[in-house]
């Protein structure tokens, strides 16, 4: 698949959640090649203020949030990326506010990214089972009890999903997010509704 043209993401709406302690590589990385193309990023967390990265096991830079889960709803989005992080991921889980939000963003079969430990949430959001995706390895487990088909693999893409492993896995990351993200502006161009479901074909 060809690389779309940078300006076909431009006006798109893309919310990245987070709480302290996520992978920063794994937020960064995406967000550069995002911006890039035009996209227009904002930050959700389960307060205002800042939040922590990490850099594995050492702290991160800090950011500024831009709003909080319970202020948005999923019609301000064209899609979702969640950054891992096992101390973020572990946290945002069980937040219900940001269930409540990927049940939204999912239902509109709008975009969601994740990578490393970013599965939990829609783990607890009830959305994987008979989901195809991947994840940090530790994962693995919970996923399938969860109903979702696990695969060792750098990304994977079903329909309106797009899973990673870790943070060498971005660049195939990003390539394959974006494309499911130029897909979605075809269908505006186009006319399509927000509502209308993914093709099965698209899985990965």
């Amino acid at each position: 698949m060809t690389n779309p043209p940078q300006h076909q993401l431009g006006g798109l709406n893309i919310a990245i959640l987070v709480t302290d302690g996520f992978e920063q590589e794994e937020m960064t990385g995406p967000q550069a090649a995002l911006e890039e193309s035009g996209v227009m990023i904002r930050l959700l967390s389960d307060r205002t203020g800042q939040v922590q990265g990490v850099r594995h096991d050492q702290p991160g830079d800090s950011f500024d949030v831009d709003t909080t889960f319970d202020k948005v709803t999923a019609d301000e989005f064209d899609a979702v990326l969640l950054p891992g992080g096992a101390v973020n991921a572990s946290r945002i889980r069980n937040n219900a506010d940001a269930q409540e939000l990927v049940r939204q963003m999912d239902q509109q079969g709008k975009p969601l990214a994740m990578i490393c430990h970013a599965p939990w949430l829609l783990v607890s959001a009830g959305l994987v089972k008979g989901r195809k995706m991947t994840s940090a390895p530790e994962l693995q487990k919970d996923l399938e009890q969860a109903g979702a088909q696990w695969v060792d693999e750098k990304v994977v893409v079903d329909r309106n999903w797009v899973s990673s492993r870790k943070p060498a896995d971005i660049p195939a990351f990003n390539a394959a997010f974006k494309g499911i993200l130029a897909q979605r502006t075809r269908q505006h161009i186009k006319g399509t509704s927000d509502d209308t479901p993914a093709s099965a074909g698209e899985g990965g």
